[in-house]
């Protein structure tokens, strides 16, 4: 059944529908009877067709309804989902577009509804109780700023930097007061409490460039490679802390992108000094599912070149970090962990070992947490990565204070991989607030 009409972007089907059911209310009243009589369920496209289809005797009558403005929403709909004597529908009118509505199937009255109302019907209709608990899980993996533009094109992929280096210096001006939040960043960056770049006697913008102008015409004097321990004292000073590079020179260069930022900002300028800034320093890496090691695994039931990819991934940020930090001038150590699950019941690998070292690194290690059953003990066995979710929420907490505990403090980045890494890193991400990278593998 296809029927022929098309339908307006500014249409409303909340309010176009009431009138449509009346004007055939016969026949829908038989068909939204037909829709609620097997009791709660999910109706895909296809049997909200037949359904349809069944209700209605008449042939001429058929056509007329199937090619009308009914059979449009029908056919249109992707899914409904019955909770007598209630059935909403998700309909998707257009490419992007969606509205959701609902029907009593005795009186016919249309009512339309969000998507998170939408999700909870449809919720109910698995686990009533679950859905009515205040406290369950949720997870939203769209925007968190609205206000921040969208890559939508193919080409814009791997430039996201320069977008919101762009989107960044749009909001900043020559005023002193458009650049404070720029300074409030500064202020909040530490290793462990100990200040970095700035400190707390930098409390304006016009301090902090007296600072970054006497600071450079010093730094200018010296021998391009004088280390920053030497003239360390001189910039704390002028309420500049470490952090600015391992050099004179690479200190100089560093002073004058954020110089020429608070008097001109734009974007090229704004990349340069972000791309500096030290603000990273430990890294989680999520991957749940599968078995997950080094060595005789691949080839293991929902393991195979994530394991590889990961472990390739860990090699080359902790090589980036390492390299990053020393021309910061800094002198910390980094740190990657790897989580995944611990499996008792390993086959021979070395799947059941908590904490293992990345093979040719010298700061990553594979951290390894069971999935807990309903009375707390760990689980033994492998699980399918299609039957893990159930474990996750559980899995978070655990994962959390293991974290906390081995890097004695919160991570500076989360990255998920796959729909269940993703899940507990954004959990992760919002429970220890710390800024979650999405990344999605394809096998």
């Amino acid at each position: 059944m296809a029927s022929k009409l098309s339908f307006k972007r500014m249409d409303s089907i909340a309010e176009t529908m009431p009138d449509a059911l009346q004007q055939s209310r016969y026949q829908m009243k038989r068909c939204f009877q037909r829709y609620v009589s097997k009791g709660r369920r999910l109706l895909k496209n296809q049997q909200l067709v037949e359904e349809l289809e069944k209700s209605l005797d008449d042939k001429a009558e058929k056509e007329k309804l199937v090619e009308g403005f009914l059979g449009y929403i029908i056919c249109s709909t992707q899914e409904a989902v019955v909770l007598p004597p209630f059935v909403a529908f998700a309909v998707r009118m257009n490419p992007g577009i969606w509205e959701y509505v609902k029907v009593h199937s005795d009186d016919l009255s249309v009512e339309g509804i969000t998507p998170s109302e939408y999700l909870k019907f449809k919720e109910t209709l698995y686990d009533e109780k679950w859905a009515k608990d205040d406290n369950s899980l949720e997870v939203d993996f769209g925007a968190l700023d609205l206000s921040t533009p969208h890559l939508t094109l193919p080409s814009s992929i791997g430039n996201g930097m320069q977008f919101v280096s762009k989107f960044m210096s749009s909001k900043l001006n020559d005023k002193p007061e458009s650049m404070k939040p720029l300074l409030d960043y500064l202020l909040t960056l530490n290793y462990r409490g100990e200040k970095l770049m700035v400190n707390d006697t930098i409390d304006s913008v016009d301090k902090l460039q007296t600072a970054l102008l006497l600071a450079e015409v010093f730094v200018s004097g010296l021998p391009k490679f004088t280390p920053y321990l030497k003239f360390e004292q001189r910039f704390q000073e002028w309420g500049l802390e470490k952090g600015w590079g391992e050099n004179a020179e690479r200190c100089k260069e560093t002073l004058n992108f954020l110089s020429e930022v608070l008097q001109a900002p734009d974007p090229i300028n704004m990349e340069k000094f972000f791309s500096r800034v030290p603000s990273i320093f430990n890294i989680v890496v999520f991957s749940i599912h599968g078995y997950f090691g080094q060595e005789k695994v691949l080839g293991l039931p929902d393991t195979g070149g994530q394991v590889v990819y990961i472990l390739d991934q860990v090699r080359s940020m902790e090589e980036e970090l390492v390299q990053r930090i020393k021309q910061q001038g800094l002198h910390i150590t980094p740190k990657i962990l790897v989580l995944t699950r611990l499996i008792p019941d390993s086959k021979g690998t070395k799947c059941n070992v908590e904490l293992e070292p990345v093979e040719n690194t010298k700061y990553s290690q594979i951290l390894r947490v069971p999935f807990k059953t309903e009375d707390g003990k760990d689980l033994r066995q492998w699980v399918s990565r299609f039957d893990i979710y159930p474990y996750l929420e559980r899995y978070t907490q655990d994962a959390s204070a293991k974290i906390l505990d081995i890097l004695e403090g919160k991570p500076d980045l989360i990255i998920g991989n796959y729909t269940d890494g993703n899940l507990v890193a954004s959990l992760m991400s919002s429970k220890l607030g710390v800024t979650q990278v999405k990344k999605y593998l394809i096998k």
